[in-house]
């Protein structure tokens, strides 16, 4: 991996789509940044003559997906790079155990996966609420679903192409470089650019959705044992309220016959009252932060009770077509009850009129060296804020409530961590850095965040 920049970018075709930059804002409207040079590839050789662009006018490069997270990982005051035309399917390999390796270009969207993979017979083992991201993104991040024996997205990846620093493609699967798959797996966008990732898929399946109206005492009192109840398990608590919203989803067989959710109905709860409606009482607890208990009250009560049944990825994602910012942080599973009631603690005693709800999850554990469920069963605690309201001190204040319990954040989610203090969670912190130095000691691929998390 010692190419010289110059001889290489001879070699390499001129980027098509390379244009001054401007402004780029993320989704959630938590992260500006300004890069020098935007560029739209749809070649590895483009992503090869992106990096070598970069590099030979010492700017660094990052690439943005969907913008979805609301750290500042993407951001970039050098060339932004898209890579959105890398997409689709471009290898299937069957397996003895009825699974498939399935390679993808980088940036295919989650939202593409189920016209790209019903032909194939083929489903994402889990998947997160939102399908937005592009998969080079979700995993880079640490996108999680729930289930207490699922892993995040990143588990299921058994190889990747990336452009490192110095231009050149690498491959790391089960036969090559294979040391480093625990860190390219989930790598936040440190050592190079992700152009092909294979993920293990599992056949095709339903799931049965259970959802459910219950109080937050009682969940919380057997929260482990619910996390077993089912194969998905998750619940919405909201500040100010007692009640709570439950989802169960169970794992169907593929002949099983599958009851979803008629398009009258299926658009009335998750168009009109999930995102629609309540966007509405978002915005009028925003103007008038009085009225928030009472509506979050009203919320909760109004939670659907509802079984349906429907393909995977129906049931796994929802839309979400207002915009709000988010803090997340994983820790040891059996730590969630008393988290949840220490942050209504804190809301209470400072009395915060918070309109958004509180997600609860869990994950498996797994190997990945800056995987949050890293060597441990993992909680998961989301908290929100309407992205029309001040933020004020609500994360930064509650962000100690998870520190004291062994947390670590969401890499794509808002936090205050730095390097130092995130060396003491994560075991394989160095042999992580050690990788970086290795593929990318010029820091090509740096930007504020990684410094703030990884380091210089």
């Amino acid at each position: 991996m010692n190419a010289s920049p110059g001889a290489e970018s001879a070699a390499l075709p001129d980027l098509p789509r390379l244009g001054r930059g401007g402004t780029w804002r993320n989704w959630g409207r938590s992260v500006t940044s300004h890069p020098r040079w935007v560029a739209a590839v749809s070649s590895v050789d483009e992503v090869r003559a992106a990096v070598l662009f970069a590099r030979e006018r010492g700017l660094p490069i990052k690439t943005v997906g969907a913008g979805h997270s609301f750290s500042p990982i993407a951001a970039t005051g050098g060339v932004q790079l898209d890579i959105s035309a890398i997409d689709g399917v471009l290898a299937v390999e069957r397996l003895a155990s009825g699974n498939a390796l399935v390679t993808f270009g980088a940036g295919t969207n989650i939202y593409q996966l189920p016209a790209l993979l019903a032909p194939l017979g083929l489903a994402m083992q889990n998947l997160g609420d939102i399908d937005r991201q592009t998969l080079a993104g979700a995993i880079s991040t640490g996108t999680h679903g729930t289930g207490a024996e699922f892993g995040g997205l990143a588990t299921r990846v058994r190889g990747a192409k990336l452009v490192t620093a110095d231009g050149e493609l690498l491959t790391v699967s089960s036969t090559e470089h294979a040391e480093l798959l625990p860190a390219i797996s989930l790598s936040l966008g440190a050592l190079g650019i992700l152009v092909e990732v294979t993920l293990e898929l599992v056949p095709a399946f339903g799931l049965r959705a259970v959802e459910r109206r219950e109080r937050l005492d009682q969940v919380l009192d057997e929260w482990e044992a619910r996390t077993r109840s089912a194969d998905h398990f998750e619940f919405y608590t909201w500040p100010h309220a007692d009640g709570v919203q439950t989802k169960a989803n169970t794992r169907l067989t593929t002949d099983t016959a599958l009851e979803p959710l008629g398009a009258v109905k299926g658009w009335v709860d998750d168009v009109l009252m999930s995102n629609s409606l309540y966007r509405g009482l978002l915005g009028l607890g925003a103007l008038a932060p009085a009225t928030i208990p009472t509506i979050n009250r009203a919320a909760a009560a109004l939670v659907a009770a509802r079984e349906f049944s429907d393909h995977s990825q129906a049931v796994f994602t929802s839309p979400r077509t207002f915009r709000f910012r988010e803090m997340e942080y994983a820790m040891p599973v059996e730590a969630v009850p008393e988290v949840v009631r220490e942050v209504h603690r804190m809301i209470d005693r400072k009395r915060w009129r918070i309109s958004m709800p509180i997600e609860v999850r869990c994950a498996a554990a797994d190997d990945l060296w800056l995987s949050t469920a890293s060597g441990r069963r993992t909680g998961y605690v989301a908290i929100h804020r309407f992205a029309s309201e001040r933020l004020g001190d609500y994360f930064r204040e509650v962000e100690p409530i998870f520190i004291a319990h062994d947390g670590r954040p969401h890499w794509g989610k808002m936090h205050y961590r730095s390097a130092e203090s995130l060396a003491t969670v994560y075991p394989r912190f160095e042999d992580f850095l050690a990788v970086r130095d290795r593929l990318d000691p010029d820091r090509v691929f740096a930007n504020g965040y990684l410094r703030q998390v990884l380091g210089a």
